[in-house]
């Protein structure tokens, strides 16, 4: 096999230590406060804003370079409407018949129900989708690998990217969500992963009371 083309590895910087250890807890501060909203503004946002957290999501490491990811933002009102009222079908089947009790037990302390006003509130959605496989220049169908994992790397990307902008997100999969390629036009290829909500906290926005797991919970070190 012939050896990749390679370039030298471009842009990296190495900090001092103690420069290194003020980024990192720096970096955690600043993720520690954020929280997942479900109280949205519909006060609109610089779309470059959006470009630029989604231009930091494809950056992901991903299998085989093969960027398996599309990302639709959506800030039509009528679509939004009509992924609400398909999603709400959705979830009143969920919350009504589907779910398991111990599913809905552990929702509980969330307070989340069928009702979704946040996809018509928030000024965008962000609807990530999956690409199972994609084509070359000359029309062959490529295999894309390692999917699930390549665009939840870059879906947690955009998030942290948001986050760092002064937006707030929300993650939701309605399930199924094949409604979702009918309404945004997109192909057979590509699967939806998940809608993720964005923009401002609403005024006087409230959040769950939940803690996180300490570190001693998350982690070993051996």
């Amino acid at each position: 096999m012939a050896p990749h083309p390679s370039i030298p590895l471009p842009a990296y910087r190495e900090y001092p230590a103690e420069e290194m250890k003020n980024r990192a807890a720096g970096f955690l501060a600043e993720l520690q406060r954020r929280r997942t909203v479900r109280n949205f503004s519909p006060r609109p946002l610089p779309i470059e804003v959006l470009r630029d957290c989604i231009g930091a999501a494809g950056t992901a490491p991903n299998g085989a370079n093969l960027q398996p990811w599309h990302f639709v933002v959506v800030s039509d009102p009528e679509i939004k409407r009509r992924i609400r009222l398909e999603a709400e079908k959705e979830e009143e089947a969920f919350y009504h018949r589907k779910a398991a009790p111990e599913w809905l037990e552990a929702l509980a302390p969330l307070g989340t129900d069928e009702h979704k006003p946040f996809l018509e509130t928030a000024p965008h959605l962000i609807v990530i989708f999956a690409q199972s496989w994609g084509l070359n220049p000359d029309g062959r169908k490529v295999k894309h690998y390692y999917v699930q994992e390549s665009v939840g790397i870059a879906t947690g990307i955009l998030i942290t990217a948001l986050h760092h902008a002064g937006l707030v997100s929300l993650t939701y999969t309605p399930s199924p969500m094949g409604f979702l390629n009918e309404l945004l036009g997109r192909p057979a290829n590509e699967r939806p992963f998940l809608i993720l909500v964005a923009g401002y906290p609403a005024e006087g926005a409230r959040v769950p009371a939940i803690s996180r797991k300490p570190l001693e919970e998350i982690a070993t070190f051996v």
